[in-house]
């Protein structure tokens, strides 16, 4: 253990025993932000349309959109590289709703689909493109149809499964899976004080919330810090200990690896790519042209009718109504920038895992694979910052024009580095040689870097 972080877990018990005294009254902050989460979503779309006058301190839909897109998103998604997903244990009104209702509720046991390791992976790449095909980022309707009707599916998976647990911050959550492989990053961590070996297992039965066995506890992603398993004075269950941040991923090997994260890692970059790109780039509305001419060749006329409002943009009084076409033509994009960037990152990480092979890595081709795809955490992390927290960025244009554009350059610099180092970590645990890393290293940084050069016509108009 690193000699500052010895040093700080003295303070951590502090910390730890302040968060396990007043663990009973995180009931009143969940329901503080029941509260703000029905302002902030429920309340703008019935608000007049604000002029041009207004701005984020006079009305409040404004207001509500800044503090979502600019605020909310972006930070709670940089925060799990310091506190992992506390959010989701300490605040989020959607996982204290769901196990509120799973306590009055059906009470039936978690089915084999729901548990598919697959389920939050296509829950997050569904809600993100009905996001862009609503204009989630730009109307107060929109944000009440996708995070609205979350809190609803929320509500309902708790009211059906489980007792007094959170299937929906488990299984299907969008944002529950991105906080959750990201903690893996995370400085936060809670042990078990007397772990099991024999790998992780699913717990129903039990006090965590999010059906972890505890005492085989090995990975960040299922746990919401909500600080139930962790008794000072008790020689079992959990105990919070601090880490350096990226730790978990050097040693993945040790932490329950799982391929279905790393597709995700691919998955999500390029849907972040997607989701900016169609907005951004010329070539996008030319092939939306000629696509729209190819369909009414064909005699598909229905394509220009208006989409149904509760999957595409239907707000005549602003100027946007996005008819069949202009919704199918936005989800083909995300999902072939998905599928392609996918395909790139998984075809450049299978090369290193074959050349760490050559240089002596240990374990089969499939899993250094997995262990390899780790490194493109942070890239990833910072993908779907630039791609759909970009509002984080606009207070800098006070610095210059160029200012957003130089802070988004220098945080896709630092992931890149990062890593570049957890690569390098991973293959040192693989048992291949210092001075034979670069090999297996250079394909996954080829292909970071292609996601690179995509951003970068992107966003910096290269």
């Amino acid at each position: 253990m690193p000699i500052a972080v010895a040093e700080a877990q003295p303070r951590v018990g502090r910390i730890e025993a302040f968060f396990v005294h007043q663990r009973e009254r995180f009931v009143w902050l969940q329901a503080a932000m029941c509260l703000v989460f029905v302002v902030l979503v429920f309340l703008p779309p019935w608000l007049p349309e604000p002029t041009l006058d207004d701005g984020v301190t006079t009305h409040l839909a404004l207001a509500a959109n800044y503090a979502m897109w600019g605020l909310w998103f972006p930070l709670v998604l940089l925060s799990v590289v310091l506190t992992g997903r506390s959010w989701c244990g300490l605040l989020c009104p959607m996982g204290a709703a769901s196990e509120w209702a799973s306590r009055v509720g059906l009470q039936r046991p978690v089915p084999r689909w729901l548990r598919w390791s697959g389920v939050p992976v296509v829950s997050f790449i569904v809600v993100t493109i009905l996001g862009q095909t609503l204009g989630v980022r730009e109307h107060p309707e929109a944000v009440l149809i996708v995070f609205g009707g979350t809190m609803a599916l929320a509500v309902l998976f708790g009211a059906i499964w489980a007792r007094g647990k959170r299937p929906w911050c488990r299984h299907a959550c969008p944002i529950g899976l991105l906080l959750g492989v990201f903690s893996r990053l995370g400085a936060v961590q809670f042990e078990p004080k007397r772990p099991v070996p024999g790998g992780e297992r699913y717990a129903e039965i039990g006090l965590c919330p999010t059906m972890i066995d505890i005492a085989r506890k090995q990975a960040s992603r299922h746990c919401i810090e909500c600080f139930r398993c962790v008794h000072p004075q008790s020689q079992g269950g959990e105990r919070l200990r601090l880490r350096r941040p990226g730790l978990e991923v050097e040693r993945i090997r040790e932490h329950a690896p799982d391929a279905t994260e790393v597709w995700f890692f691919f998955l999500a970059t390029g849907t972040a790519l997607g989701g900016f790109l169609w907005l951004m780039l010329p070539s996008y509305q030319e092939l939306r042209g000629d696509v729209g001419r190819a369909l009414l060749a064909l005699g598909w006329s229905w394509i220009g009718n208006a989409a149904p409002a509760w999957i595409g943009s239907s707000h005549p009084q602003r100027g946007e109504v996005f008819s069949w076409l202009d919704v199918g033509m936005i989800a083909g994009y995300m999902l072939f920038w998905a599928a392609a960037t996918a395909a790139m990152l998984a075809l450049a990480t299978a090369i290193s895992a074959w050349l760490a092979g050559q240089a002596g890595a240990d374990g089969t081709l499939r899993s250094r694979f997995v262990e390899l795809g780790y490194l493109t955490m942070p890239v990833a992390l910072v993908s779907l910052v630039i791609g759909l927290g970009s509002r984080l960025f606009e207070p800098l244009q006070a610095l210059g024009e160029a200012a957003p554009g130089h802070a988004k350059q220098a945080l896709f610099g630092l992931a890149v580095l990062w890593s570049l180092h957890l690569g390098n970590r991973i293959l040192a645990l693989q048992g291949v040689p210092a001075a034979a890393r670069w090999r297996p290293l250079l394909p996954s940084m080829a292909g970071i870097g292609a996601v690179g050069l995509s951003w970068w016509a992107a966003i910096f108009g290269l």
